[in-house]
């Protein structure tokens, strides 16, 4: 069996929220072996997510949250990849700001595994930038995927709709920095980080 690996992108595009839009890069990140990969997060261009997907099949499009610069294209890439959006029901008003006409398919739960490649993803529940904000962990390969909860200087935006300062902390707090200090921090956009280089930021 082939080795899982991370492979990762960056597009661009736009972000819509309260009236406001900005431009704005997110990460792709696909994760599995030569076979079979799942992607995390569909924002901007379908293409581009298809570039790093290559031949392999994608067993899931796992959503960290429903801002339209994290999930604008997943039905579309659904379509094209045949395999089904998985997003934490508490973000439903958030998805249908984006998506009127399409739902996601599966909800995900938090503590549920995810396992693609021979690797085991949890999901974290971390409510506070969106109310179904969700984290994935990887114990094999020392990582987690944070979407927008957690950033190379701190927490994730909370000024906007449906979010919550307190709450993004109390999540961070509680769930990301039980993980090991030296736990890899894949975010959404941005450079990586250390659970132990944000735990020093965040009193």
């Amino acid at each position: 069996m082939s080795s899982v690996r991370i492979d990762h992108a960056v597009s661009s595009g736009t972000f819509s929220l309260d009236g406001e839009t900005f431009d704005v890069d997110n990460n792709i990140w696909v994760i599995g072996d030569d076979d079979e990969c799942i992607v995390i997060d569909a924002p901007h261009n379908v293409d581009d997510i298809l570039a790093l997907v290559g031949g392999r099949q994608v067993k899931a499009i796992v959503c960290t949250h429903a801002h339209d610069d994290h999930v604008r294209v997943a039905p579309e890439l659904r379509e094209r990849v045949t395999a089904p959006i998985l997003l934490h029901p508490a973000d439903k008003p958030v998805w249908e700001l984006t998506h009127t006409d399409h739902l996601w398919d599966v909800d995900l739960e938090d503590g549920q595994t995810i396992k693609v490649g021979g690797a085991a993803l949890k999901v974290l529940h971390t409510p506070g930038h969106a109310p179904g904000a969700i984290c994935l962990y990887v114990h094999d390969l020392g990582c987690v995927f944070t979407g927008d909860t957690l950033f190379q200087g701190g927490p994730g935006a909370t000024g906007r709709s449906f979010s919550d300062e307190d709450q993004i902390l109390e999540s961070i707090r509680t769930k990301l920095f039980a993980l090991p200090d030296e736990t890899v921090v894949h975010t959404g956009h941005g450079e990586d980080t250390t659970i132990a280089a944000e735990r020093e930021r965040i009193a």
